[in-house]
């Protein structure tokens, strides 16, 4: 069983709430580090272990600072999370700018700053070529395998139906061009997977890319130097679920690397992942206010929040388990659909799930809203995005990004030419 609480009690929610109105996100710093500090140990053999945060799963300054601390890289994917890369001091080999059908100005900007640079495509070889008029010395490559890799997911779906990576004789077209262009330093990358809580499969990728780089090293003569195995470490959303064993997953993917590459002749080659939903997924929440119940054809209960906040659910059918703070041990007797307020009727943090009564006013909290949750908030219908707000091991809580205004939704328009 994977129990679900909150990092808070009811009395201490109240006292937030009563300067930070709901809806809210709030992350839990404790959690934070304590998780990714076990990951990190757990890779410790590892060759220049590093973790690059995915900043889109949560895009904010204190967070990736925080993360820094632990010695925590960003995998960047936009202009802007460079840009809070920038803000944050992170720099150079600390960044991977991992992106897709990428302009120019984005890969000027992640060179600007010494990052490493991920290919998506052979073409954007040439791309580079033609606006930079060289090559940087370090390159790598994103690795699609195609039905190498059995299976896929809502998220991702199948690889070889997947808009990225470049497939295999490309990887090794792309590389025997690029050594003799100036580049000297390789790196091979994949993400094939997500939010997978079966080590097996996680394994399984690692296990194929270890012998991408032996088959590279045949066809081009040329080492990886280093390898980010993507993120995909799943959140166990579910109660039922079991959250990732992150030592049993190390000592497997640590197996793959000895059998396959270093008893087999292959130089030590640095390890990576990009893990953003498992870094704080599960130590994030929304908390809102039961505001309204309607009783139809089905029983409702409607909160201050909406899909906006925390689009998940509507967007993947998504599992995300609900707290009735002050009635955690109170019987589940009720039947409800959780409902927000926009004109979508897949506006729903859950269906038919059995929750104690819920009263107008209680305040509702909904769990592993840390990954995916505001950063993938928009404005349709005129919602504002909320706070976020970072729950420090003291016990103190620190605003760290304030509710949207509409004057900032407003901001882009001009009312004077009316």
């Amino acid at each position: 069983m994977n129990e679900k609480k909150v990092p808070f009690t009811k009395e201490q929610l109240e006292k937030i709430i009563k300067k930070y109105p709901t809806p809210f996100h709030i992350y839990d710093e404790a959690g934070i580090v304590k998780n990714i500090r076990r990951f990190l140990k757990a890779f410790s053999w590892a060759p220049n272990f590093r973790e690059y945060f995915a900043v889109k799963a949560t895009p904010n300054p204190y967070i990736m600072k925080l993360l820094k601390k632990e010695g925590v890289g960003a995998d960047c994917s936009s202009l802007a999370e460079l840009v809070l890369c920038e803000k944050v001091g992170l720099s150079g080999e600390s960044i991977m700018f991992s992106s897709n059908d990428t302009p120019y100005v984005e890969y000027k900007k992640a060179m600007e700053l010494g990052a490493i640079i991920n290919l998506d495509d052979i073409t954007h070889i040439a791309y580079i070529e033609e606006n930079l008029g060289k090559l940087p010395e370090t390159l790598c490559f994103r690795y699609n395998p195609g039905s190498l890799k059995e299976g896929g997911n809502d998220i991702i779906g199948l690889p070889e139906e997947a808009k990225y990576g470049m497939m295999h004789d490309q990887i090794i077209e792309a590389i025997n061009y690029c050594k003799n262009h100036g580049v000297k330093k390789f790196g091979l990358h994949t993400m094939v997977v997500s939010n997978e809580l079966d080590i097996k499969g996680l394994i399984g990728t690692a296990r194929i890319m270890f012998n991408m780089a032996q088959d590279i090293k045949a066809k081009t003569g040329i080492e990886i130097s280093f390898m980010d195995l993507g993120g995909g470490i799943g959140v166990a959303y579910k109660p039922e679920d079991t959250p990732v064993d992150f030592e049993a997953l190390s000592a497997g993917i640590r197996k793959e690397y000895e059998e396959i590459l270093i008893s087999k002749g292959h130089s030590p080659i640095s390890l990576a992942f990009e893990c953003g939903r498992m870094v704080t997924g599960p130590y994030g929440y929304l908390v809102a206010t039961a505001i309204h119940e309607k009783n139809i054809y089905k029983h409702y209960i409607g909160l201050d929040a909406c899909m906006a906040n925390l689009m998940r659910p509507a967007l993947y059918g998504a599992y995300h388990h609900i707290t009735v703070m002050g009635k955690e041990n109170a019987p589940k007797d009720h039947v409800y659909d959780v409902t927000g307020s926009l004109c979508e009727n897949n506006d729903k943090f859950a269906i038919d799930r059995k929750l104690p009564k819920i009263d107008i006013g209680d305040r509702i909290v909904i769990h592993d809203a840390g990954a995916h949750g505001h950063a993938m908030g928009f404005n349709y219908n005129g919602k504002l995005r909320s706070a976020e707000l970072l729950l420090h091991a003291d016990g103190s809580v620190e605003q760290i990004r304030r509710a949207e205004t509409l004057d900032d939704l407003f901001a882009t328009l001009d009312f004077s030419k009316l």
